[in-house]
């Protein structure tokens, strides 16, 4: 190469996936396929439980293997050959101990694994309202995994989106679920704002910050063109949906009364306590970073995307209903 030429550091082509068989992990892996042409390099994606993730076995290139990230040992391994990898892996519920194991020991573990495999290149996915003064375990762990990162040397470009919308999602998609089983909504932080980006402009943004160098040190905050209160949204998922109910914003008191028992019940709970904390921060874009035109993307609006995935889902639903009832006679 001549001296008088600037360097060209080669295509980032093998990349590791953690959480590459979650919602926005869909999409990320579809992305690097279409990136790669569906030919060359490797796209490994672990998990504890592949047979939960066959949306990704058609996928070329990609391989699904069975794997616990949480091992440091696993993680050399599965970084062992690999160019880059991506972190999207993050709970939105959990008590303190467990939102330490997701956000900040994984962190921690990853940047190791990254030592002994020569790793250099990671993109993670944080949140919007990280910080160590944040009231939520959830943002608190957030920010303290991305120090973690920071400090560690690597090629690092953070990004932190606000809720994340798409076919898939458990936030709209949930909303207008509930509608359609409950004759009015008891809504808990009815008033906390959100700034809700499609997921393909996520996984478009991580994906171009592979191949941006000028993304590394960089924190980007992700988020679309709108800014709506948690019940602009309800109402709008109940509406595409065909059964908007009455909604009844619950008093801060009563809220977290509903969401301490929500946390006590056994699966998943709709809403936790530490979600109200989390909502005190307005999930929006602070400005104090660059967003998703940095990468050339111009975000998609809400309306434009959601309004006929949630009508569209909404017949599936009345027609298996109607099946149902046929086949039960």
């Amino acid at each position: 190469m001549n001296a008088s030429q600037p360097e060209v550091k080669p295509r980032v082509s093998n990349i590791l996936v953690l959480g590459g068989s979650g919602f926005v992990g869909r999409s990320v892996c579809e992305k690097l396929v279409e990136r790669s042409g569906g030919a060359g390099g490797r796209i490994v994606v672990p998990s504890r439980r592949p047979h939960r993730a066959p949306h990704l076995r058609t996928l070329p290139t990609v391989e699904l293997v069975q794997a616990d990230v949480h091992s440091e040992v696993e993680l050399v391994h599965l970084l062992t050959g690999c160019d880059a990898v991506i972190n999207l892996i993050a709970i939105l519920h959990g008590s303190a101990a467990e939102f330490q194991r997701a956000h900040v020991d994984l962190p921690r573990q990853l940047v190791a694994a990254c030592r002994v495999s020569g790793v250099k290149r990671v993109v993670h996915v944080s949140a919007l309202g990280a910080d160590a003064d944040a009231p939520s375990h959830y943002l608190r762990s957030k920010a303290a995994g991305e120090s973690v990162l920071r400090a560690a040397g690597l090629d690092l470009t953070l990004l932190r989106p606000s809720v994340i919308f798409g076919a898939h999602d458990r936030f709209l998609n949930l909303f207008a679920r509930l509608q359609a089983m409950a004759p009015v909504m008891p809504l808990a932080g009815a008033t906390a704002q959100f700034q809700p980006v499609w997921v393909e402009d996520v996984a478009t943004a991580i994906v171009s910050a592979l191949d941006e160098p000028t993304s590394i040190g960089q924190t980007v905050e992700c988020g679309g063109p709108g800014v709506y209160t948690l019940e602009h949204l309800v109402r709008f998922a109940g509406r595409c949906a065909g059964h908007e109910r009455p909604i009844i914003a619950l008093p801060d008191g009563i809220a977290r009364l509903q969401a301490t028992v929500m946390g006590w019940l056994p699966g998943e709970p709709l809403m936790s306590a530490d979600n109200l904390d989390s909502m005190r921060v307005p999930n929006v874009l602070s400005g104090d970073f660059p967003g998703l035109e940095a990468f050339g993307i111009q975000p998609a609006a809400m309306e434009g995307v959601m309004t006929a995935l949630l009508q569209h889902r909404a017949g599936v639903a009345r027609l298996d209903a109607l099946r149902a009832g046929v086949r039960g006679r």
